[in-house]
């Protein structure tokens, strides 16, 4: 199929390369130009474990093709996928202007049938106003249907997750428009749900919200855990041996961050409060969300009232593991406070250095892990990198001014760090 993806971002590039992978003609594009010309290049702008090679084998392979021009990559499109941000606004709603903009430029130069789908996260309604736009500044006229079709991915394993997917959601009240793009994903094997519209839009959003809800839940009980003499990882293997508990986010430690969870809770609040419905609990899942990101600074100050002066190291700077992605990271936040009490930070990320030296350019970033804790009176750790997991812990403890280390994501286990000569916290345990 002739496929044109409007956007390259996480999402879009990585549904272009994917749909060029499974033998479609792929036309991705976007507005900035330098990004073109890179992945043009074969230069990849985020970090996602396969891109390169994918983007690599499918560009020298002719299906997958790289333009500024909305025009030239919708020329022979079957399918249009929207794959454009939508940033939180002033008071957590989605902000729609790029998916507007370009609902406009697909209605002036469209000039055959096709059908529309919307792969960006929007509120429930937007595919209806995507149609309408559309049908408001046609220039030439085509038959186009407008389509839901969320995306799932987790940075860090996107094209996994779009070769191995649990479900696709497919909106749609046309069935027509709806087998045709069930047709891309049928080499995939896996469940397709074809809904209407409205409910696929909420189906993204729901989802997002349940496992953002299960990570502040079990932070709560990690919290509890500390105050009671519980640990919080024998309470998660307990609970998820229940077969209707799936345990797979029940990973207590500083809190969710990234492009989606953040930006997708405000938003369902916000889509709640349009109606006239009070969402408590999401409201409450937010709050314990950012509060939680800053355990990792109390506990620190039970060892150290004053901070100033002192040299504090962090390891991971992104939200995750495999991903550079740093956006509503929570070492951003940590680190922002340290400085604010006058500690000096040294940190390291295996990927993401880059990227937050562009936010935060007043610490110090450094080359490898054991640079970073030399000399430092406690380590925070915030992303649980593999590397992390495998360091050489004597020699950390030979590197540091303290032998004081705050896990905030529980990757050591505390009786062995202790028995080792670390003062050692973790969260919940």
């Amino acid at each position: 199929m002739e496929i044109a993806v409007i956007g390259t971002g996480y999402v879009g590039l990585v549904t272009g390369v994917c749909f060029a992978d499974l033998g479609n003609n792929v036309f991705c594009i976007d507005t900035d130009k330098e990004k073109i010309e890179r992945l043009s290049q074969g230069e990849i702008p985020i970090y996602e474990p396969r891109l390169f090679e994918m983007v690599r084998e499918n560009s020298e392979r002719g299906r997958l093709h790289f333009t500024t021009s909305l025009k030239e990559g919708i020329e022979k499109a079957e399918a249009i996928f929207i794959a454009v941000g939508t940033p939180s606004g002033p008071n957590g709603e989605a902000d729609l202007s790029q998916v507007e903009n370009v609902a406009m430029e697909i209605a002036r130069h469209l000039d055959h049938n096709a059908v529309v789908v919307n792969k960006s996260t929007v509120p429930v309604g937007t595919g209806n106003l995507v149609a309408r736009l559309i049908a408001e500044n046609t220039v030439h006229h085509p038959e186009v249907t407008v389509v839901s079709n969320p995306e799932f991915l987790r940075e860090g394993a996107a094209i996994f997750d779009f070769m191995n997917p649990d479900r696709v959601v497919i909106g749609t009240d046309s069935d027509t428009a709806g087998a045709e793009i069930a047709q891309l994903y049928r080499p995939l094997n896996c469940p397709i749900i074809i809904t209407d519209i409205l409910s696929a839009e909420m189906i993204k959003y729901s989802s997002n919200a349940f496992l953002a809800t299960e990570i502040s839940f079990i932070n709560e009980i990690a919290n509890i855990c500390e105050l009671v003499g519980a640990d919080i990882n024998e309470v998660v293997h307990g609970m998820g041996l229940d077969k209707r508990i799936n345990p797979a986010f029940l990973n207590a430690g500083v809190g969710y961050g990234g492009s989606c969870f953040p930006k997708d809770t405000l938003a369902l609040v916000n889509i709640a409060d349009n109606v006239g419905y009070n969402f408590k609990v999401l409201n409450s899942v937010i709050e314990v969300n950012a509060r939680q990101r800053f355990r990792v600074i109390d506990k620190l100050l039970t060892e150290f009232r004053d901070l100033s002066g002192k040299r504090v190291a962090v390891w991971g700077l992104s939200f995750k593991p495999n991903t550079d992605d740093i956006r509503e990271a929570p070492a951003t936040d940590v680190i922002i406070k340290l400085l604010e009490m006058g500690a000096e930070v040294s940190a390291y990320d295996p990927v993401a250095g880059e990227n937050t030296q562009k936010i935060l350019p007043d610490i110090e970033y450094a080359s490898d892990s054991y640079g970073a804790v030399k000399g430092a009176v406690a380590l925070l750790i915030m992303t649980e990198w593999n590397e992390f997991k495998q360091a050489d812990i004597k020699k950390i403890k030979g590197l540091m001014a303290s032998p004081i280390i705050i896990d905030g994501r529980n990757i050591y286990h505390p009786r062995e760090m202790r028995e080792l000569g670390f003062t050692y916290y973790g969260i919940g345990r």
